[in-house]
């Protein structure tokens, strides 16, 4: 059942939203990079491939790719509950802005021209083919077909290859003006909103005598309406948090806040081993998200090596390695979900 707002179908808008603001992305990206063709030194033809040409290729790539796999997209993010058992639900919304923060940076580049190639390519292939509605999967590929969607895999190819030296530093330099400055604000607000989560399971576990919603295959309507008061907690208590974190960063006045780290991640662990046990004395179908729990208490109980002065760039490395792993498991299971997946219509 696709999670809905007022009647909005959120995957649906969210893809939506993604097919506009991709190609606008890649704009932007080109226009504050340095690229440059190496196989030229004239200035205004360096200009008109880096700046007009080449993000134009990829944005119209991204374009077509997004608005054929529309339904797959959509479809994915509505089944990921199915595939995702290891990932308790409130923590998905954790590691799923997570995942998008790495895929844009490490993903996102690396995976651009080759999504360019196959778009042009698969866009000469539909138009060469449209009017054959009751294609004979028997039946030979036209070589003129063939022929054309080579040719139109060219201009991608061409752009990528005249700018590949820059582009393959197109990670480093994400990782160095986009990744690195906003480290610490990722993190933060990581910590907050995995904190608060955490609150939030623990008043849920209460709420439903031992078991929390995510953890059930059961629903009560009546308890709606407390599930929306403590989501609404959940994200007062966000704010309150990164107000504490951001005060306690500017004057180191407020260390209070790590209490609250703290506080989440015993949480965490006692609302894992609540819900194992409970869980499966209630039900025999009960789901286990123990995994799940287990990878946010190792992301949470990474702040605790901050304490010990020694041990700070150990905890820096052991934050960025946790948020990555966790970043890389939803990926991994958001791509198993898209490959298994049967379309709907948009």
């Amino acid at each position: 059942m696709p999670f809905t707002i007022k009647n909005i179908i959120v995957s649906r808008l969210f893809v939506l939203l993604a097919i506009f603001v991709v190609p606008v992305a890649i704009f932007l990206i080109f226009n504050v990079t340095d690229f440059s063709v190496w196989w030229s030194n004239d200035p205004v033809l360096s200009a008109i491939i880096v700046k007009f040409l080449t993000p134009l290729t990829y944005a119209v790539s991204w374009f077509y790719f997004l608005i054929l796999f529309a339904n797959r997209f959509a479809d994915t993010i509505d089944s990921m509950e199915k595939h995702t058992n290891i990932i308790p639900l409130r923590l998905k919304i954790f590691y799923g802005i997570n995942a998008l923060f790495v895929l844009f940076v490490f993903v996102f580049p690396l995976i651009t021209p080759l999504v360019s190639i196959l778009s042009f390519a698969s866009m000469m292939w539909q138009l060469t083919t449209f009017k054959k509605s009751n294609w004979d999967e028997k039946q030979k590929v036209p070589l003129i077909t063939k022929i054309l969607a080579v040719a139109a895999a060219i201009l991608p190819i061409f752009c990528t290859a005249s700018i590949a030296p820059d582009y393959l530093e197109l990670p480093i330099y994400l990782f160095q003006s986009v990744w690195v400055p906003l480290l610490d604000l990722v993190m933060i607000f990581s910590y907050c909103l995995c904190t608060a989560l955490a609150i939030g399971s623990l008043l849920v576990l209460f709420a439903n005598n031992g078991v929390s919603e995510y953890e059930q295959l059961w629903s009560d309507p009546k308890r709606d309406q407390t599930m929306l008061y403590i989501a609404i907690l959940e994200i007062l208590i966000t704010i309150g948090l990164m107000v504490l974190a951001y005060a306690n960063e500017l004057t180191g006045n407020y260390p209070i806040i790590d209490l609250f780290y703290n506080l989440g991640f015993v949480i965490v662990l006692i609302v894992s081993i609540v819900n194992f046990f409970t869980g499966k004395s209630k039900n025999k179908k009960f789901r286990s998200h123990l995994l799940g729990y287990i990878l946010a208490a190792v992301f949470m109980g990474s702040n605790l090596f901050i304490y010990d002065i020694e041990l700070t760039i150990v905890s820096e490395w052991v934050r960025v390695i946790s948020l990555n792993v966790l970043a890389t498991v939803f990926i991994a299971v958001f791509l198993y979900t898209f490959v298994k997946m049967e379309e709907s219509e948009f």
